[in-house]
């Protein structure tokens, strides 16, 4: 049984002037105690790729630091890897990996392309040759080779453009004998023992994400592609969480899923759907009836806005509601504040009022669907004749919510 939250350990990486400068991102399974039951690399490199990116987001995760995060040769040579941003990440290529033609190619191109890249529980060996013109970190694992016999591994690895980590430092001594031995990075029990960070999973099912994936294999028109977000909740919240987080320093509002999917571009939605799909462990389940409550609400909120005037001709305004009720049953859905998804989203000011003040005319509608789900028709008659919208409309908006959602399962 998957855990009901997201996971993920971070242990942080100092300079030799004790500053935090990077954090190693590090798998953490459902019940664990600050350990990884792994039985699988790559998947598990993957799920801290994707709670990394659409979970906790990289700057509540990383803050103005970069991240270092473990590969397996798959992982490695997928390209769904190059979705994360190039200047925060450091990818570590695991001990296990043989160097070959196929491994020199990768790094040499994703060194190229701008990503910086380490060699994890290293020791010198003239087999790494190549990959030491290519690589920016090493580090060196202090268990597996300790500081007694590091001077002259540390004379070898001389000649390149290299950064020295050292890690597993479990006391003053070592830290500071490996400072004087010329190591630029340090990380280990010494500084600070692996931190779990828990936030509670925003499931969305493998059908979703396949069918998802099949439309972006198919070059799907972007309507489609919009139309297998908008059937989750959950994939829509982590679409804007996506693009924040691939996409820092943008200043614009997101104003729907389609923005948000032209924003990002289909290339990195694919990309984030294969990893979203490697981190899967194939697993299916009924969807909460809370979330079933979230889309009728959306579809109805949108319904509805198509019969007022001032919504007449403005598809964007109507997707604004839609994507209003989606996201107004998060904080039930996922127990987390409003604040946070208001947070953690860009959204603009029209939503955010209505979800928190259910003001504006956005608030409005949003509460006319929450006193018909709480068959308070009495107060709802009230609020929708105030706006201008007739019996026959409201009830015709509501059928033809409940039959587009009977159309998405």
């Amino acid at each position: 049984m998957q855990n009901s939250n997201y996971l993920i350990g971070r242990q942080p990486i100092l300079n030799r002037s004790g500053d935090i400068v990077a954090y190693e991102l590090l798998f953490r399974s459902a019940g664990s105690e600050n350990v990884a039951a792994v039985l699988d690399a790559s998947h598990a490199s993957a799920n801290v790729i994707i709670n990394t990116l659409s979970a906790f987001g990289l700057e509540t995760i990383l803050g103005p630091h970069r991240g270092f995060i473990n590969l397996e040769l798959d992982l490695l040579l997928s390209d769904s890897i190059t979705i994360l941003p190039k200047d925060r990440v450091v990818f570590e290529l695991l001990e296990t990996l043989q160097v070959t033609p196929e491994l020199v190619a990768r790094c040499r191109s994703l060194k190229a392309d701008g990503f910086t890249l380490a060699l994890d529980d290293h020791e010198y060996d003239p087999i790494y040759e190549e990959l030491y013109t290519i690589v920016d970190i090493v580090k060196i694992d202090l268990i597996q080779s300790p500081v007694e016999r590091l001077e002259e591994m540390v004379a070898r690895f001389s000649p390149y453009k290299i950064s020295l980590l050292a890690e597993k430092v479990e006391t003053l001594e070592e830290y500071l004998r490996c400072r004087d031995m010329g190591f630029e990075l340090f990380q280990g029990y010494y500084f600070a023992k692996p931190s779990v960070m828990e936030k509670k999973r925003f499931d969305a099912s493998g059908g979703h994400l396949l069918k998802l994936m099949r439309y972006l294999h198919e070059d799907a028109e972007t309507a489609v592609i919009e139309q297998a977000f908008r059937e989750s909740p959950g994939l829509t919240y982590k679409l804007l969480l996506l693009v924040n987080s691939v996409s820092l320093g943008m200043r614009t509002k997101i104003l729907n899923v389609r923005h948000a999917v032209a924003t990002l571009g289909r290339k990195q939605i694919k990309r984030w759907v294969q990893l979203a799909l490697f981190a899967s462990d194939g697993s299916s389940s009924p969807e909460s009836p809370l979330i079933e409550m979230a889309a009728v609400r959306a579809a109805f909120m949108e319904q509805l806005a198509g019969h007022l005037p001032q919504f007449r001709g403005k598809q964007e305004a109507i997707e604004l509601v839609f994507m209003t009720g989606t996201l107004s049953l998060l904080e039930t859905i996922y127990a987390i504040s409003m604040d946070e998804v208001i947070d953690a989203l860009k959204l603009t000011e029209e939503i955010t009022v209505a979800l928190t003040e259910r003001g504006g005319i956005f608030g409005q509608l949003l509460r006319v669907a929450e006193l018909f789900e709480q068959m308070d028709f009495t107060e709802a008659t009230r609020l929708f004749e105030e706006m201008g919208l007739t019996r026959e409309e409201v009830l015709n908006s509501q059928v033809k919510a409940y039959s587009w959602r009977k159309t998405m399962q």
